[in-house]
């Protein structure tokens, strides 16, 4: 019987600290860039979150220069449910040519950022 109570107990501190929800936060998975010409790339993220519906979904994602300024942004306009996890694109990221890294991180609508972040180096132009 104190096993089941135990049991009980942790059941219900793991649920505490998940959260309103049990989606966590939006983790970038993969980043894959190509140059598109001209200090412009075309880039692929892969994101993972648990969406959960309207509420609780990952809702952008976002290219960071080594400056800490936000290059560019990726809206997602719906849950992705049954699409886990996911790839979507921006084409024609434009990249200042002293940059020689970036970093992409994820948001969802709940806990904001805060999930795993890829920083990669911007291929040769």
């Amino acid at each position: 019987m104190a096993a089941q109570g135990l049991t009980g107990a942790l059941l219900a501190l793991a649920l505490v600290a998940m959260g309103p929800s049990g989606a966590g936060q939006a983790d970038v998975l993969k980043v894959d860039m190509r140059s598109a010409g001209e200090g412009r790339f075309d880039i692929d993220v892969t994101v993972r979150h648990a969406d959960s519906g309207w509420d609780h979904y990952a809702n952008r994602w976002e290219v960071i220069g080594p400056d800490g300024r936000v290059l560019g942004t990726r809206v997602l306009y719906h849950p992705h449910v049954n699409e886990q996890p996911f790839t979507r694109s921006l084409e024609g990221l434009r990249i200042p040519s002293e940059f020689t890294w970036v970093r992409v991180r994820a948001h969802d609508l709940v806990h904001g950022y805060g999930g795993r972040e890829v920083t990669l180096s911007v291929p040769h132009r």
